[in-house]
């Protein structure tokens, strides 16, 4: 079946508005129902609009899943334009702002949305080219931050350098596993052993 094309709005405030409103229903439902069992029907109703008006402003589920992903990376890419915009030395100011990311990584909420988005791009390879597009956005603004004048790191090899940032991702990644099967886990108790872990790997070994 062709996609539905989204139409153009006169009012691109009240459009944002709308917009937002469908992100926040469609990531309830997949939250509750998974992606295959929230339908346009059950987001409809949670958005508390038809399904015909859905789709003057997005063209399917996969495209409603695109902007959620585009949302995330936008919140955290203005994390890493505070840690480049901060006068203060790289390695004390992403240690600091380890709180905000540990923070973010363990919320269940968020947490449930990124574990149903992961199990559909084992299914649909779509969503994994999207999750993974987002990923490579995501390293390659790391990787830039890293190799500016204000790290410490920034002479490693291209080898060394990658490495560094996937295990810096896999910490916080991980984080969303280790909350899911150890729910009393605390913010503090990571933070102790994440903050001089983090500071490692930011510094020449």
């Amino acid at each position: 079946m062709a996609e539905k094309i989204t139409k153009r709005h006169a009012d691109p405030a009240l459009a944002e508005a709308r917009r937002g409103q469908i992100l926040i229903a469609a990531a309830d439902c997949f939250r509750r129902k998974g992606y295959h069992g929230a339908g346009m029907a059950e987001i409809s109703k949670t958005a508390e609009m038809s399904a015909g008006h859905i789709y003057n402003y997005f063209a399917s589920k996969e495209a409603i899943i695109e902007a959620i992903i585009e949302r995330d990376m936008e919140e955290m890419f203005s994390i890493f334009q505070q840690f480049e915009d901060h006068p203060d030395d790289l390695v004390s100011v992403m240690t600091e702002g380890a709180d905000e990311g540990v923070e973010h990584s363990m919320d269940k909420e968020q947490g449930a949305l990124q574990l149903e988005m992961l199990a559909e791009a084992a299914r649909n390879p779509k969503v994994a080219f999207l999750l993974q597009q987002s990923d490579t956005h995501a390293r390659d603004k790391m990787r830039r931050l890293l190799t500016g004048e204000r790290s410490l790191i920034k002479d490693v090899t291209d080898k060394e350098l990658d490495g560094r940032i996937n295990v810096l991702f896999a910490m916080f990644g991980g984080l969303l596993l280790r909350t899911t099967l150890y729910p009393e886990l605390q913010k503090d108790t990571i933070l102790l052993a994440l903050k001089p872990a983090l500071r490692t790997l930011l510094m020449p070994f």
